[in-house]
């Protein structure tokens, strides 16, 4: 089984005066595992259904391998969909909901028996051939469900929330499961969901998406550390987001081409970030760091060469691995910081609430997005 190169060129779609899509590219390469991301009514699933052929765009093509697909039905497609609520047939077996495609198909009993057996073991569920959807799990659910689609042996695997009725636990295990089976069958797979980790942990590419359009498409490291827009830093992850103004951009030496940039930013003072994009002086951007990449403690730093503040500890959240402290700076702006709980520790937590510390973080883990949004 292989996969299919997935070419989007200038799709939009409305429905009535709603834009759900507005001139959307993308390119998808043959076997890759493809994640569309976003908040719900940003055109992602609108998006899928297009290429299901459940829906069809008002402009634009879409093709497999260079072959144009929207005149095809659904089933002429060589894609098939995994849906949110799995959409087996209650009256059916285990077995039978994954033979239904091929006894359509009018396929011997040997082959049907073979090939079934195959996708059920693929999904580890030969032991569950036999039961119906009401006595299996969630997590098995969706596993019939996804052996179902692949059974076709198509070249393209839609997949529309496919984890968001599962618990979180669950959830985890399946997509490393979904991974694993995406690796073994090599087609290409594309994941629509809103879950940020869910499409940081398993993508190649990202195609961030908000009210129909395409804001960056990336490897997930790509997405996280060098967010295109404001809406991309906030909705990949936390972030401590803030516009700013450049003060003085000095060119670095070295080979390769780097400047440190001066900011000044409102609701902190005068920072100073390196970027390889040269900024004015007077240019507005916005700048942003992760918490993270920000270390706090009760000392001050000794270092000279790090961005540095005294505050307060306005709420400390503590989650087991890690604590995420709301530091109050200035009296008014409040700087998100995680630190990662690395050594055991037997006598409770050594920054409290309320407790003066400082908070600093190196010029290159900052990161200007470019110019100001409006």
């Amino acid at each position: 089984m292989i996969g299919s190169d997935v070419d989007i060129d200038g799709v939009s779609k409305y429905f009535g005066d709603f834009r759900a899509l507005n001139d959307v590219g993308l390119s998808i390469k043959k076997g890759e595992f493809f994640s569309l991301l976003g908040p719900s009514g940003c055109g992602k699933t609108t998006l899928l259904r297009i290429l299901a052929g459940f829906e069809s765009p008002d402009t634009g093509s879409v093709s497999f391998d260079g072959s144009d697909i929207l005149s095809l039905a659904p089933n002429q497609r060589q894609a098939n969909t995994v849906f949110q609520n799995y959409a087996l047939f209650p009256h059916l077996t285990v077995y039978e909901n994954v033979a239904f495609s091929l006894r359509l198909k009018k396929k011997s009993r040997g082959e049907t028996a073979s090939r079934v057996k195959d996708y059920l073991k693929l999904v580890q569920l030969e032991a569950h051939a036999g039961k119906k959807p009401n006595q299996l799990s969630g997590g098995q659910k969706q596993r019939v469900a996804i052996a179902r689609a692949l059974i076709n042996e198509p070249r393209v695997l839609l997949l529309d929330e496919p984890l968001s009725a599962l618990d979180a636990k669950l959830r985890q295990h399946m997509l490393i499961e979904l991974d694993q089976i995406h690796d073994k069958i090599g087609i290409t797979f594309i994941y629509v969901t809103h879950d940020q980790q869910e499409a940081l942990s398993v993508s190649d590419h990202i195609a961030v998406m908000d009210q129909g359009d395409v804001l960056q498409v990336g490897t997930p490291h790509e997405i996280y550390e060098s967010p295109a827009t404001n809406f991309v830093a906030r909705f990949i992850g936390e972030t401590n987001l803030y516009d700013g103004t450049a003060l003085s951009t000095e060119k670095l030496p070295g080979e390769e081409i780097e400047y440190m940039v001066e900011l000044d930013i409102a609701e902190l003072g005068r920072i100073r970030v390196t970027t390889v994009d040269e900024v004015q002086p007077g240019q507005r951007v916005s700048f942003t760091v992760r918490p993270e990449k920000i270390v706090i403690a009760k000392e001050k730093p000794l270092r000279t060469d790090i961005n540095t503040f005294q505050g307060l500890v306005d709420e400390p959240i503590y989650s087991g691995f890690q604590t995420k402290f709301y530091v109050k700076v200035n009296g008014q702006t409040t700087i998100r910081v995680i630190k990662q709980h690395a050594r055991y520790s037997d006598e409770g937590p050594d920054i409290k609430w309320k407790d003066s510390v400082y908070v600093s973080w190196r010029a290159g883990d900052g990161y200007i997005l470019g110019p100001q949004e409006p």
